[in-house]
């Protein structure tokens, strides 16, 4: 098995991941709205360009980092690696998670500044409510679940694209858009548009992706066992659109010949 990236490529990888799927998401997002009126439409065209976005990034950077963009995702990697398995230690979970965020909020700027907005505006949508935070446990602990799920199956291929098209599909039937990243929905924290969320109801998004990445873990212990057979690689995803920053996974080169950064979430990138 060939030698893994360093630790400071795989970061930079994660890091710069992270802010292209938040110029995607934000980007998308500012631009669906100043072209209609009609909510739908925009929201259409946001997880469309959301979801490719996601695919693509996954697909790129998988091999190098493993695709995280999303801190859920490492976590998982984390703790497989604590159960035996394939995965990150606690100083590359962390290098990972705080990469992830700073990449996040450098997107989202990045993103308010190419639209000719004012860089660094926090948003001034509050979004409350039980209801959205039970949807953002559902929408992260199905991101968990198809990237575990795929993995285990020995389908790590088709990660990128399941991971996409489960984005698209949970930007749709989750109440809270599906945001499903702990670090995406910090960064469109930064950005008072289409996507954004105010600083005030961070603590329940994140507590809830967090809960739902447990969840997510839970379930695919349950329905697949232990993680563990040889061959199998798993990724994370970033979310997208109007509520989704899911972390993708990816793989698209044989299992042998990718580099494994961490054991559950491996190719979702």
């Amino acid at each position: 098995m060939p030698n893994k990236p360093s630790l400071p490529r795989r970061v930079t990888a994660e890091l710069i991941g992270t802010a292209s799927l938040l110029v995607v998401v934000i980007g998308s997002g500012i631009q669906a709205a100043s072209l209609s009126r009609d909510t739908g439409v925009a929201l259409v065209a946001n997880s469309l360009a959301s979801a490719i976005g996601l695919g693509l990034i996954i697909t790129l950077l998988g091999p190098l980092s493993g695709a995280h963009l999303n801190p859920v995702v490492t976590l998982t990697a984390w703790w497989a690696r604590r159960g035996g398995g394939e995965g990150l230690d606690a100083r590359e979970a962390l290098a990972y998670a705080a990469a992830q965020t700073a990449g996040a909020i450098g997107g989202a700027v990045l993103a308010e500044a190419m639209f000719g907005r004012s860089p660094g505006t926090f948003s001034t949508q509050v979004r409350d409510g039980g209801h959205l935070l039970v949807g953002e446990v559902v929408a992260t602990a199905g991101l968990v679940l198809v990237i575990q799920g795929f993995g285990r199956i020995g389908r790590p291929r088709l990660i990128p694209a399941a991971v996409a098209a489960y984005i698209a599909a949970a930007i749709w039937f989750t109440s809270s858009g599906s945001f499903a990243n702990p670090a995406g929905t910090v960064g469109r924290a930064f950005s008072d548009s289409f996507t954004g969320i105010a600083p005030q109801s961070l603590p329940g998004f994140v507590a809830a992706q967090v809960l739902g990445g447990v969840l997510g873990l839970a379930l695919a212990t349950l329905l697949y066992g232990r993680e563990g057979g040889a061959g199998t690689v798993r990724g994370a995803v970033t979310g997208t659109a109007k509520g989704v920053e899911a972390q993708a996974p990816v793989v698209d080169t044989p299992v042998a010949d990718i580099p494994r950064t961490g054991p559950s979430f491996e190719a979702l990138a």
